[in-house]
């Protein structure tokens, strides 16, 4: 495995300098949450660089054109320098579509290095097009484990942590699961939570947004649900927890922004009446989140969000049996509720319990990209001002 010292002799090498003199910087995304966590490296790096070429490329494993300039715009971020246009399909084809054009525009673009974010089929794809090319891979959320290999997710978690030269953690647990593995304590950063910076950014943003208004609901009284894993959406499961939150929504307003896919498929769940369900298009980051800080309770399957509402002290319920997000239930806010839709409505009985009040976990205090950034820049030999970051910055290897 790649440690510091290989990195600077591969920085140096022939075969190296043949296939990128540019010096830029590739930002590689595929999915929405991809987009939140890059988003502040991003921003952080072009900032530190303003000589280097940033190159944003979405590879478009799940594009939904409107939806992706929203986001794109309330992130901050320029319209993508390439837009691959890989879409859907069996994990095997969507992920060799995507390592063949990432690899062609690694050879136009020459980069220095590849940033990934996250474990999506394009994730994956992008480190190995680049490890197969000797450019170094930086892995933002790097260490996550659910210790279920059935998920697509873990497989491409375990794969770019072992061809990564920086692994960037936001949690204790993470770089325990590192090193379990054998990944050397040099190439381990703990840096904290990028995605908590998104939200740190957007804060003010956040607050000032009126979808409370238009769609008509009082803050702090209803139940916000998304739902997006085929093992809910796609499957037989998705009727019977459709029917729990229409009959949740007797007792609480839901509020269910649906993709269009899950819609077509909720049409036919014969579902009965329930005014109080509101079943939404996808909405804006901003939106949602401002949907999520005023829940009365989250239920849903997205990792993500189960930090989200960690960060916002907002108690959330995972349909799942694992997550590989374990410092949300330990720090009171998140609840595995399996995959029995039943204990859906047992969320009132559940809220009218001890109200969450989480400490905030170390590293998620908006400055995990200029953490992150300190590392890279000073591995590029880039001349930047020092960001020690209150001294939390360090190598697991140097504790």
């Amino acid at each position: 495995m790649p440690t510091r010292d290989s990195v600077r002799r591969l920085l140096r090498s022939e075969r190296w300098s043949s296939v990128r003199p540019s010096g830029g910087i590739v930002h590689l995304v595929g999915a929405r949450p991809n987009l939140v966590k890059a988003a502040p490296v991003f921003h952080e790096l072009r900032e530190r660089l303003p000589g280097t070429r940033q190159v944003l490329v979405h590879t478009g494993q799940h594009y939904d054109r409107e939806m992706s300039e929203v986001f794109l715009e309330e992130l901050g971020l320029p319209e993508p320098d390439h837009a691959l246009g890989v879409g859907s399909g069996p994990h095997g084809a969507q992920t060799g579509r995507a390592l063949e054009r990432i690899e062609a525009v690694l050879f136009e673009e020459r980069p220095n290095l590849v940033v990934v974010a996250g474990d999506v089929n394009s994730t994956l794809a992008g480190a190995l097009a680049a490890a197969k090319l000797l450019i170094p891979v930086a892995h933002i959320e790097s260490g996550l484990r659910s210790f279920d290999r059935t998920m697509p997710e873990e497989i491409n978690r375990i794969l770019v942590d072992q061809i990564s030269a920086w692994c960037f953690t936001h949690s204790p647990e993470a770089t325990e699961n590192l090193l379990r593995e054998g990944v050397a304590g040099e190439r381990i950063f703990f840096v904290g939570n990028t995605m908590i910076d998104t939200l740190f950014r957007l804060r003010k943003r956040i607050d000032a947004s009126d979808v409370h208004e238009r769609l008509g609901l009082t803050r702090g009284r209803y139940v916000l649900t998304t739902l997006h894993r085929p093992r809910i959406t796609d499957g037989p499961l998705l009727a019977p927890v459709a029917a729990s939150l229409a009959e949740l929504s007797r007792q609480l307003p839901v509020v269910f922004p649906v993709h269009p896919r899950t819609r077509a498929r909720l049409a036919d769940a014969a579902l009965p009446p329930a005014p109080d369900l509101h079943l939404l298009d996808p909405v804006g980051y901003l939106d949602f989140l401002a949907l999520e800080a005023s829940a009365a309770a989250v239920v849903t399957d997205s990792g993500g969000v189960q930090e989200e509402t960690t960060y916002l002290g907002v108690p959330c319920f995972t349909l799942r049996e694992n997550t590989e997000r374990p410092i949300t239930i330990q720090r009171g806010t998140n609840m595995l509720i399996g995959l029995d839709p039943r204990r859906i409505l047992e969320v009132p009985s559940l809220l009218a319990r001890a109200p969450v009040t989480a400490e905030t976990p170390e590293g998620w205090d908006g400055r995990a990209a200029a953490r992150l950034a300190d590392v890279l820049v000073g591995a590029l030999g880039r001349e930047a001002e020092s960001r020690e970051a209150d001294g939390r910055l360090f190598s697991v290897a140097e504790r």
